[in-house]
């Protein structure tokens, strides 16, 4: 009987042990580091190409990012950068582009800067008595 306590006892712990670790680990498992191409056209690909291998080769990636493609026959496509439901970078790319390269460049540098930029000020933003969210 009594080693039937102690066995029950010891998975108790263990098992407590194991939540507490489980939902630490939840915590910490966001995924990050993707940039989501929700392009369409080739334009829209071809900047999404330049604009990631710009971030990746200058940033740690340790956010997420959405690039948004919106085409329009007469004024070319419109290019949305988002991070965390919040547009960073929207310009209209014309369908004969020939510096789409160093706009997509540029564009990885704004949004780089934009993202340290609200890091930073969310760490500085004094929300003692409100969620994030409520501000």
């Amino acid at each position: 009987m009594k080693r039937l306590n102690v066995f029950c006892l010891s998975l108790g712990l263990l098992l407590a042990a194991g939540v507490s670790d489980v939902a630490r680990a939840d915590a910490e498992d966001e995924m990050k580091g993707f940039i989501v191409d929700n392009t369409i056209s080739h334009i829209g690909h071809d900047f999404y190409a330049y604009f990631a291998d710009r971030l990746r080769a200058t940033s740690r990636l340790d956010f997420n990012l959405v690039v948004r493609e919106r085409p329009d026959a007469r004024w070319g496509s419109l290019i949305t950068v988002e991070f965390e439901r919040d547009v960073l970078y929207r310009r209209f790319l014309p369908p004969n582009v020939t510096q789409l390269k160093e706009e997509a460049v540029a564009a990885a540098d704004l949004v780089k800067q934009e993202v340290i930029q609200r890091k930073l000020q969310r760490l500085l933003q004094d929300t003692t008595d409100l969620e994030r969210d409520e501000l």
